[in-house]
C-alpha cells in the first residue's frame, strides 16, 4: 500500500492541535477593509477552531497530521 499524500492547500491553512481540533486562519482580513466596521475587525483577529463537522473532511486530506 503506497503512502497517502497531503492535500498541499491543508498543509498551508490549518493547523491540528494536541487534543485533535482544527484550528484555521480566519477569512476577510485581506484587503477591503474599509467596508467593515471595527467590531468585525476585531473579531476576525488570530486564528478560530474548524467545526467539528468539517473536521473529518480535513483530517482525510491530512492522513498522517499536520505536524
Amino acid at each position: 500500500m503506497p503512502k497517502l499524500k497531503t492535500k498541499s492547500g491543508v498543509k498551508k491553512r490549518f493547523k491540528i492541535t494536541a487534543t485533535g481540533k482544527v484550528k484555521h486562519g480566519v477569512a476577510g482580513k485581506r484587503h477591503r477593509l474599509m467596508s467593515h466596521n471595527a467590531k468585525y475587525i476585531r473579531q476576525q483577529r488570530g486564528t478560530k477552531l474548524l467545526s467539528k463537522a468539517d473536521w473529518a473532511a480535513v483530517k482525510k486530506w491530512a492522513p498522517y497530521g499536520l505536524g
